[in-house]
């Protein structure tokens, strides 16, 4: 009986070693994409660049509603977290504030855009501070990746926020965008542009393009962390949003009609009217680098 008895013995090591195994924690790893326009509290160009009197304690808040979102999907089982400085000239975290294990991605230009670095790897994608968009005639800074370019933006006609681009390409990786935060304009613009069912972050009420009735950030901090959890939570009942494979026709209607005209001498550009043009793109990944071009391409750059 002694052989039974060992090999009862060893059956159970084995079991225990297999539950071992079955409880390790999964990996989660997930992606943050941060604007600015979208913060609580922020509402003109006081708060948004390096001019601003307010920047500086804004690049704070900013860091710090991140930092709400990181501890949040720490807390929710993430085992790894990309940040995306998504904001004028990307540098606007203060990295010194973030925990040793994210990773950051800061500058321009880059493959992606407000994406960049996004893939296949990652189990859910969160946007914190954005904002409606350019054709949107309410949202607190409405404007769709430079607002002193562009006053409309489409695929096959039908209008793109910065969100629901960053959550097609999201997609597109088969990567769900569960949590959003921003004005309550913007939150209703993105879910019925993408028919989200992502929990959402309203840090403040829109009042018109440069006033808000907003949360303060101690109060953005809370929300955003109860949010994600909850988010991330109910992660496995959220879809991507998927648009398709393409081709899509980008549509782009600049404040300038000399900006038109020079981009339309680009093969495979179309002149629309006296401001537009139209770009066929294979995927939103081709889209997103035509437009990294259009906001950053100098005649003037030097190294």
């Amino acid at each position: 009986m002694r052989w039974r008895s060992g090999l009862l013995a060893a059956a159970f090591v084995f079991a225990a070693a297999r539950g071992v195994d079955a409880q390790a924690p999964r990996k989660l790893k997930v992606y943050v994409s941060v604007d600015m326009e979208g913060l609580a509290g922020t509402v003109t160009s006081d708060q948004l660049g390096p001019e601003g009197f307010e920047y500086a304690r804004f690049r704070e808040f900013m860091t710090r509603e991140v930092l709400a979102a990181v501890q949040a999907a720490r807390e929710a089982g993430a085992t790894e977290i990309l940040i995306a400085d998504s904001h004028g000239n990307a540098e606007n975290l203060l990295v010194e504030l973030l925990p040793a294990d994210v990773r950051v991605i800061r500058s321009w230009p880059r493959p992606l855009g407000m994406m960049a670095g996004i893939d296949d790897t990652f189990d859910a994608a969160i946007l914190i501070g954005y904002h409606a968009s350019t054709d949107n005639p309410r949202g607190v800074r409405a404007h769709t990746f430079r607002s002193a370019l562009y006053t409309h933006m489409a695929l096959d006609g039908k209008p793109i926020s910065e969100g629901s681009m960053a959550s097609g390409i999201a997609g597109s990786f088969g990567v769900p965008v569960v949590m959003v935060s921003g004005d309550d304009v913007m939150i209703a613009e993105l879910r019925a542009q993408t028919g989200g069912g992502f929990e959402a972050a309203e840090v403040k009420k829109s009042l018109g393009f440069h006033s808000a009735n907003t949360l303060t950030p101690a109060g953005a901090y809370a929300l955003i962390g109860a949010k994600v959890k909850a988010a991330l939570g109910r992660r496995a009942e959220m879809k991507p949003y998927r648009l398709g494979g393409g081709p899509f026709a980008l549509e782009i209607s600049f404040k300038q009609y000399l900006a038109a005209e020079v981009v339309s001498y680009l093969p495979g550009v179309e002149r629309t009217d006296a401001h537009s043009i139209r770009y066929k793109v294979r995927d939103l990944a081709e889209a997103a680098n035509f437009l990294t071009f259009l906001s950053n391409y100098d005649q003037d750059l030097k190294p």
